[in-house]
């Protein structure tokens, strides 16, 4: 496979680590009268993205990559941003929605480079992944009733 395939599914795996410490932070800091909804919530999407994290790096290495692992690339890489000291329902819904349009944004960089390297397991971990996303940033976004 292509370096930049191996380049874009490191930057996804950069910026699934940031989202996951996000959602981490959204389930323990919630507050206010949706917290029991809100809390379930975001431990699904934490736990749904550790397994994503987790099958991302084990493709780059399938495809002969080696998958970036420190704390500091994810923070230098990613384009999701760290959210820190956020406990209101209505913001944390806000920045989830941010974080997986910038999920699918990249899946669909990953997609474009897998299709291009003709590598059809990647574009097809890809198309699941943005199937996932879109229909729960469809979720939240009603949720916020836009």
């Amino acid at each position: 496979m292509s370096n930049s395939l191996i380049t874009e599914l490191n930057q996804l795996l950069s910026n699934f680590h940031v989202y996951y410490q996000n959602t981490r932070g959204a389930h323990w800091n919630i507050k206010g009268p949706r917290f029991f909804e809100l809390h379930a919530k975001f431990e699904e999407l934490y736990t749904e993205a550790l397994t994503n994290i987790d099958d991302i790096a084990e493709r780059i290495l399938t495809i002969g990559g080696s998958p970036d692992h420190t704390l500091e690339t994810y923070l230098e890489k990613s384009v999701i941003k760290s959210v820190k000291n956020e406990s209101n329902d209505e913001s944390l819904v806000k920045m989830i929605v941010e974080n997986l349009s910038a999920l699918i944004s990249q899946e669909n960089k990953v997609k474009e480079q897998a299709v291009k390297d003709g590598d059809s397991e990647t574009e097809d971990m890809m198309i699941g992944l943005v199937n996932v996303q879109e229909k729960t940033k469809w979720m939240f976004n009603s949720w916020l009733g836009k």
